[in-house]
């Protein structure tokens, strides 16, 4: 097969090119930028010069290739609406061109779209108040296209998506921890989070194009719930610092942005079940715990 994907030389995107290259598939990914072209370039894909703005560039990628698959997502945090409309634009030019094709097209979106305080399924509805709800737009552009002749279908990957040269939430609140002198937590830090190692997840990735059925919304999540004092008391650990409660107002001002104290305080347990049997999903790569306490995260500078 060959894919036309975007955001391939972002956090999980040189796992999922290097992935879809050793299953026999090729690849041409969106560049925007020399650096981004000269990553997709090592990994063995060819670059196709553009950003998610230039609709006509994407209209071209899709229409050269037998699936599309769009983990790129970018834009001003301050503006939601825009990201919003970005996002949304960028996935009706990917789709139009496959449209009766019975083509794959694969959007990514995240666990933090779901309904906080349960395990959600991969059958639930996404929380329209929720912290994530700007993810929704996307969500729903793609999956039209299930009903335009497209095998279009969603990856929601949890918020940690971890692994070697991360740069997500995990190494900000390490480089938050870094700079304060604790490491911290929401309230009792029992709201979990789901986790996912980059490996796994790019497996996931290739196992949606080529399988997953039109319609579907896939759970890219190793690993239900971790709770986040887990994840706070194990940094604190390897970097000999106190592990701390905050209250909400504090975490507003401790953390990176108060969306941010927000998200850390998040509890969204999810099930993967479906996506595991539907496709075979087995993750065997070391869970989020284990890559803290072995991997790459403390032993080297953290980028912020």
């Amino acid at each position: 097969m060959h894919v036309f994907v975007t955001g391939g030389s972002g956090q999980t995107g040189p796992a999922v090119v290097a992935e879809l290259i050793a299953a026999g598939h090729t690849v041409t990914g969106l560049a925007r930028s020399e650096a981004a072209a000269a990553r997709l370039s090592s990994l063995g894909a060819t670059p196709h010069p553009g950003s998610l703005d230039d609709l006509d560039i994407l209209r071209s990628g899709a229409e050269a290739a037998d699936g599309v698959l769009h983990m790129a997502y970018g834009g001003d945090f301050s503006d939601l609406d825009d990201m919003m409309r970005r996002d949304t634009t960028a996935i009706e030019a990917l789709g139009r061109p496959l449209e009766g094709s019975g083509k794959p097209l694969v959007v990514t979106s995240g666990t933090l779209v779901l309904p906080a305080g349960r395990v959600s399924t991969e059958r639930d509805e996404p929380d329209m108040a929720g912290i994530a709800a700007f993810r929704i737009a996307g969500e729903r552009a793609c999956l039209d296209f299930a009903t335009r002749g497209v095998r279009a279908n969603v990856v929601r990957l949890a918020p940690t998506v971890h692994g070697p040269e991360d740069h997500g939430f995990i190494p900000q609140l390490i480089a938050t921890a870094r700079e304060t002198g604790v490491s911290a937590y929401v309230g009792a830090g029992a709201n979990r989070w789901p986790a996912v190692h980059r490996l796994d997840a790019a497996v996931l990735f290739r196992l949606a194009l080529e399988q997953a059925a039109a319609g579907s919304v896939l759970h890219g999540a190793a690993e239900s719930g971790v709770t986040f004092r887990s994840i706070a008391e194990t940094i604190a650990r390897v970097l000999d610092l106190p592990a701390v409660s905050l209250t909400p107002g504090e975490a507003a001002t401790h953390f990176v942005s108060p969306f941010m104290a927000l998200a850390h305080a998040f509890d969204g347990p999810v099930s993967s079940t479906y996506t595991r049997e539907s496709l075979g999903w087995s993750p065997t790569h070391p869970t989020l715990l284990d890559d803290l306490e072995h991997g790459d995260y403390l032993a080297t500078p953290v980028r912020p």
